[in-house]
């Protein structure tokens, strides 16, 4: 049987280089976890997204490349906490079994190190949610750095 991994993250937005990471995922994990991160935040600078509208943005996309409903994906909401080892066992509680868990946030990893299996992802160059935000925030070109239903549903939303 294939292992479950856990893709961690806050996408805000959801881009192509982390559509990139689960279509990788695919290929080694049959069950997918995609935990959105600071889950509690929205319409903020840094979190402009709710946790509803980033599951949404993240839904159209693998529906977009057939990933759901191909592949078990599925999604937990995962608020911060104060202190890193609460953080990390509630994470791991919330998402229940899994074998290997996907980021590229240096914290992140080191939440995990020595509790789980830890796969570091790369960054692919040109795609930050950082990076992403600051150019809709700007009205600059934006829109080929996310999957096609992400910019669309962003541009539904209004708010950018």
């Amino acid at each position: 049987m294939k292992p479950t991994g856990l893709f961690l993250g806050r996408f805000q937005p959801f881009h192509i280089g982390q559509l990139m990471v689960v279509q990788g995922m695919t290929k080694m994990c049959g069950r997918i976890v995609i935990g959105i991160g600071s889950a509690e935040q929205k319409k903020t600078d840094e979190n402009p997204f709710s946790a509803a509208e980033r599951k949404e943005m993240i839904q159209r996309a693998l529906q977009d490349v057939d990933i759901i409903p191909m592949f078990d994906v599925e999604f937990v909401e995962l608020p911060d906490c104060p202190a890193d080892e609460a953080w990390t066992n509630m994470v791991l509680e919330r998402v229940g079994s899994i074998d290997k868990v996907w980021t590229g946030n240096e914290h992140t990893k080191k939440c995990f190190e020595g509790k789980i299996e830890v796969q570091w992802i790369k960054e692919v160059p040109g795609f930050s949610g950082t990076e992403i935000r600051q150019l809709m925030k700007k009205g600059g070109y934006w829109e080929e750095k996310v999957p096609e239903e992400i910019a669309s549903f962003i541009k539904q939303t209004g708010r950018y």
